[in-house]
């Protein structure tokens, strides 16, 4: 079984957010597709298995270290970069995945030896507001204090595929750990999957799986989120755009553009895209 292996968000090899792309997955089943994704210890995994569907979309399953995942980010570009790489001679293209029932385009351009590629997350959902006593909560989850939340603005759960939980801060990002054991309870219990905590003054992120063991180095799920809630409270600039940093507490360096389009009616896309870098491929020569 043959892997592809890519950074994602990077600004070349051995940046970003590594990936391994599955491109002849069709004979695998859910639960190889998890224990492969947990045996190379990547963040997620994406699987493309064959053929593609008859509106031209091409499925794809992305795991992560517990479960298969109904969105993604970073994977979804790698998939996009990978299937250009191997299959499409032109410099650009347009892809579409379905994952599940949910389609997504995305556009790569092929820039040299890499990849320049966005994807539309579409419209993004606002599910739910904490302020006061409740935002200082979920701050000492974090090891934060409630000083070092952002003035004036909310704790908002914002979802566009995944729900986030977006903890706005304006210091202490450096600091910040995740401290409580069932961290992802109390976001159920707001209706939350995730959380993101988002300096406004550096445009920096930062994201771990809940039980706080692993850091993700560029969360290109939760970077839609990050432009529908700069969009909503005027942290974008004149073009709504948005570059988000992250990755830099676990010694990968990324960079996510973010882009908002709007209307009166209120926001009608937001695109996330990156670099995408090949660096080569892997075997299995057995399978679970």
């Amino acid at each position: 079984m043959r892997y592809i292996l890519c950074d994602v968000f990077s600004d070349g090899p051995f940046s970003g957010n590594s990936l391994a792309v599955f491109p002849e997955a069709s004979s695998l089943d859910s639960r190889q597709m998890l224990q492969l994704t947990r045996e190379l210890m990547h963040f997620e995994s994406a699987f493309l298995p064959r053929p593609e569907n008859a509106d031209g979309s091409r499925p794809l399953r992305v795991f992560d270290l517990e479960e298969e995942l109904p969105f993604a980010g970073h994977p979804l570009l790698g998939a996009a970069a990978v299937l250009h790489h191997q299959e499409i001679p032109e410099d650009e293209t347009e892809i579409t995945f379905a994952l599940g029932d949910r389609q997504v385009a995305l556009h790569s351009t092929r820039r040299g030896a890499c990849f320049d590629v966005r994807m539309n997350q579409g419209k993004p959902r606002f599910l739910a507001e904490l302020n006061g006593s409740a935002a200082g909560e979920f701050a000492s989850c974090f090891s934060l204090d409630p000083g070092d939340l952002a003035p004036d603005l909310p704790v908002e759960v914002i979802s566009t595929g995944l729900r986030y939980l977006v903890v706005p801060v304006q210091q202490g990002l450096d600091k910040a750990a995740i401290c409580v054991p069932d961290l992802g309870q109390r976001l159920a219990d707001v209706g939350a999957q995730f959380a993101y905590l988002f300096d406004i003054n550096r445009s920096e992120g930062r994201h771990w799986t809940n039980d706080g063991r692993i850091e993700d180095v560029a969360t290109g799920s939760a970077a839609g989120v990050i432009g529908a809630f700069a969009h909503k409270h005027g942290l974008l600039n004149a073009s709504g755009t948005l570059d988000l940093i992250q990755g830099q507490y676990a010694g990968r360096p990324s960079r996510i553009s973010v882009q908002v389009e709007s209307s009166p009616d209120g926001i009608t896309a937001i695109h996330v895209g990156g670099q995408v870098t090949i660096l080569g491929q892997g075997q299995f020569a057995v399978l679970p």
